[in-house]
């Protein structure tokens, strides 16, 4: 284990938790619900929210493109809190195989989600187009950072594989859909097992990674403050102005890209990561306000489940078994209550899990 590391107490943070928790809900249950009523209902005031709840096409941000950054942050700042027993031992065998089978097991859930794994069509399967792959190549990376690593030269290696993705992105090609050279690069490794074109997931894996160690950082940093304060919030509510600062100006010359994941985008959705983290943190570790948001943590402390049981698993039958006598009454809307009674349904289950204290853990 690297020299800086200590044996303080571990402490839960509640605000990751609930800040994991809420990017879940968004995921599993609040967009989805409001796509399917916006599909059928289009009042002029919802455009901008049904906007939002969109990818961008190509080249800026929106509001759903900070869904995936921050769940691959948040698995980051977790890591200098699940690391922190092996400081006294070091790094060991049994650690790396840890370390490996959460790779291996996250990437081949990827695979079920959205490789068509359970589709049993070696024709239509795919290799690398999931988040829980991303979160899986960015959490091997940083992994073996930290262990090896003190935190400075974590910074220099941050910084590193920053310039390793932007270089040949700037040197080869350009940075629309066909021409950019993390396109070539999945175009030529992944060939027919690639899925989706528009987004690229090969080289894009460098800077999954970056996103990974910004949440290292901003956990290390809350970790080694000690006791829960304002001061840890404004610092890293620092950090997270200046990322996004730096995000805006790399963007005047590598366009903020998420379907690529360029480096601008990583320090932009990285800097937003840190205030969300920053503003969790304070109002609930440090004030202590958590009336009205603990109900999250159905969703924050069984994410994969929450997530795999969200995007695979399709309840609108039981819901269209049960009732169905509405469909005449609801007309155009009933597909939307589908939707809302499918994800109503992985609530219940989450919350049956949570109050049993059973959680999947990989």
């Amino acid at each position: 284990m690297t020299p800086e590391s200590t044996t303080k107490p571990l402490r839960r943070l509640e605000s990751l938790d609930i800040l994991r928790g809420f990017d879940l809900f968004m995921l599993v249950f609040l967009q989805p619900v409001i796509i399917a009523v916006g599909n059928v209902w289009h009042p002029e005031w919802l455009q901008p929210v049904l906007h939002q709840f969109d990818h961008e096409v190509w080249e800026g941000f929106r509001c759903w493109d900070l869904v995936m950054p921050l769940f691959l942050f948040m698995t980051g700042t977790a890591m200098p809190f699940s690391f922190a027993k092996y400081a006294s031992k070091g790094a060991s065998p049994a650690l790396y195989r840890k370390i490996g089978r959460r790779f291996l097991l996250l990437f081949l859930l990827g695979m079920v989600v959205q490789g068509n794994l359970l589709g049993f069509d070696f024709d239509r399967i795919y290799f690398y187009t999931n988040t829980l792959q991303a979160i899986a190549t960015g959490y091997l990376l940083s992994a073996l950072i930290i262990l090896h690593c003190g935190v400075r030269t974590q910074i220099i290696l941050t910084i590193v594989l920053l310039a390793v993705y932007s270089l040949p992105m700037h040197l080869w090609g350009d940075f629309t859909r066909e021409g950019s050279f993390a396109n070539m690069i999945d175009s030529v490794v992944l060939g027919r097992f690639r899925g989706d074109p528009s987004y690229t997931w090969l080289w894009s894996s460098l800077t999954f990674g970056v996103t990974v160690m910004l949440g290292t950082f901003a956990g290390r940093i809350i970790r080694n403050a000690g006791a829960m304060t304002s001061r840890t919030a404004l610092t890293l509510a620092a950090i997270g102005v200046g990322l996004i600062a730096g995000g805006e100006l790399w963007g005047l010359h590598q366009p903020i890209i998420k379907r690529l994941w360029t480096g601008s985008m990583t320090l932009y959705s990285g800097g937003w990561c840190f205030m969300l983290m920053a503003l969790s943190y304070w109002w609930i570790d440090v004030c202590g306000h958590r009336r009205g948001l603990e109900w999250l943590k159905i969703y924050g402390m069984n994410s994969i489940a929450a997530y795999i049981l969200g995007e695979v698993v399709n309840f609108r039958s039981i819901a269209s078994s049960l009732t169905y006598g509405l469909a005449p009454r609801l007309g155009d809307f009933y597909p939307a209550w589908l939707t809302f009674c499918n994800f109503l349904i992985v609530f219940l289950i989450l919350r049956h899990l949570y109050r049993h204290r059973v959680f999947l853990k990989i």
